[in-house]
């Protein structure tokens, strides 16, 4: 039985388990570098070589349990994709677990947040990434991942966080008051707690790795400069769990290439640390 990070089987029990892991090998509509279906892989290949001890907590989340609840592997068009997503959501939700996926691209996370915002009532979706993803269709498709969190504007409370690249056409959905771009973090010391103040209640972290500076984070589809750091992220991330109730996350956009190394531990780790602040916070 393959587990999580290599986790003993008796911690990777759905039964045992505190969280549920789906991963979502896509990349149907990416437009420039290609390679995110390998990004669950990868992942799951650095989790495995990642030591289990958090120093920052002192913890070991994995003795929380982590379940491997399979892949989604439709692919035949984008639209389905997202329902199959969907669908996979909704079955985790009900389960009452910290539901987590790890991509592909960003349009797989329109299904989840679909889900997660049915189930969940005063949702607030936090968005770390590069671009605004706020188009309402793209190359003929409202499940491009140029429209990743177009729905979520719309029927949720959406803070975008890292934003540094975007088309003109998306200004109009940007939600007002709630976008962090990147050049205004860097030159405001207090940007943490400024973007705390627009998240509450429930919550649903979605983060492709774009957000990251590609000194960082190479491995993306579009690694676009200027990006977060790796600790003011941490402090960030903390205290979201720390204030709100975090009931799901993502991390996408973790692509193959002769750089993927770096970015895949940074991948594996920012993972486990998520676990480690959820934990934390629920005990």
């Amino acid at each position: 039985m393959k587990t999580y990070a290599g986790i003993p089987e008796e911690n990777a029990s759905l039964e045992n388990s505190k969280v549920v892991l789906v991963t979502v090998p896509y990349d149907g509509t990416s437009t420039w570098g290609k390679g995110a279906d390998k990004g669950p892989e990868l992942f799951l290949d650095a989790s495995e070589n990642m030591e289990l001890y958090d120093i920052e907590t002192g913890t070991e989340p994995y003795l929380e349990g982590v379940y491997m609840a399979g892949e989604v592997s439709e692919n035949s068009s984008p639209e389905a994709m997202t329902e199959a997503v969907y669908q996979k959501t909704k079955e985790l939700l009900a389960t009452d677990k910290l539901f987590t996926l790890f991509g592909g691209e960003h349009s797989v996370s329109i299904g989840s947040i679909r889900a997660v915002g049915e189930k969940f009532e005063n949702l607030t979706v936090l968005q770390l990434d590069a671009h605004t993803d706020l188009r309402p269709e793209f190359h003929g498709s409202t499940s491009n991942h140029a429209c990743a969190v177009f729905e979520a504007n719309q029927k949720h409370n959406l803070v975008q966080v890292g934003i540094r690249s975007m088309d003109v056409e998306e200004t109009e959905y940007l939600p007002e008051g709630r976008v962090f771009f990147a050049h205004e973090i860097a030159n405001n010391e207090n940007w943490v707690n400024d973007v705390l103040e627009k998240v509450s209640g429930n919550v649903y972290i979605t983060i492709d790795l774009d957000a990251f500076d590609p000194s960082i984070a190479p491995s993306t589809g579009t690694p676009e400069p200027g990006g977060l750091q790796w600790y003011p992220t941490l402090e960030l991330l903390r205290k979201v769990f720390e204030k709100c109730n975090v009931v799901a996350f993502d991390i996408v956009e973790l692509m193959d290439s002769a750089y993927s190394k770096p970015s895949a531990f940074l991948a594996a780790k920012l993972y486990y640390k998520m676990l480690a602040y959820y934990h934390i916070n629920r005990d």
